[in-house]
């Protein structure tokens, strides 16, 4: 579960340099990190102040070194750091995310979920659901609101809703505060990550929505 509301970019990459994101969350920031170049910039200021806010700390007496050595020792952390980063070349799926979900965009084992709507359940992961999702080109998605948080990635195309235009590393952050109906570009299909800690709830007009999940409009 996303513990508190998220409201920003710079509050989810201040909680990710912090380490205070369920994996999946963090994951969807590592790959956004490969693919963007101003939040790696960011990332790397809130890695330099949190370093230097700890030098100023007092030093305390280390107990259980050797239990505390062995976690860290066994620990990985999620993504390559931004400097790492600039190094690896970039495919639609990000190594970090490639890594998290098993496949390429090209092998996912999509389903059919609905006329030009394919998903790929991954489940749920650290109180999160994850998915992959693939929306034909001018597609427009059922209008919906959220009970909690969904946050999507996008890895290919792009999709437009009342937030504005979300394009190949962007992240689209909803709330309960947010109703809409993202639709894709004509041009090619968008491919997204999407992770949410709560189901999302079906809004319109009931004739709307009947042709919004046959893909009549």
């Amino acid at each position: 579960m996303i513990e508190n509301k998220i409201e920003s970019m710079d509050v989810l990459l201040a909680r990710f340099v912090a380490g205070t994101l369920p994996k999946p969350v963090a994951v969807l920031v590592a790959a956004h990190l490969e693919l963007s170049p101003d939040s790696r910039m960011l990332v790397r200021a809130l890695e330099a102040s949190a370093g230097d806010l700890l030098e100023a700390e007092e030093p305390l007496p280390l107990t259980a070194h050797k239990a505390m050595l062995d976690a860290v020792l066994a620990s990985s952390s999620v993504g390559a750091g931004p400097d790492e980063v600039e190094k690896q070349p970039c495919a639609v799926m990000p190594r970090v995310l490639r890594d998290f979900v098993g496949y390429t965009a090209d092998t996912i084992p999509w389903k059919t979920k609905m006329p030009g709507y394919r998903e790929y359940d991954i489940g749920d992961v650290d109180g999160c659901h994850v998915s992959m999702m693939w929306i034909k080109p001018g597609r427009k998605m059922p209008a919906h609101t959220h009970d909690g948080m969904e946050l999507t990635l996008v890895l290919d195309g792009a999709f437009s809703d009342t937030k504005g235009r979300f394009g190949r590393g962007d992240i689209s952050i909803a709330d309960d505060g947010v109703d809409h109906r993202p639709m894709a570009e004509n041009d090619r299909a968008c491919i997204a990550f999407a992770v949410t800690d709560a189901p999302l709830r079906m809004t319109g007009p009931l004739h709307q929505r009947i042709a919004d999940i046959l893909g009549a409009t």
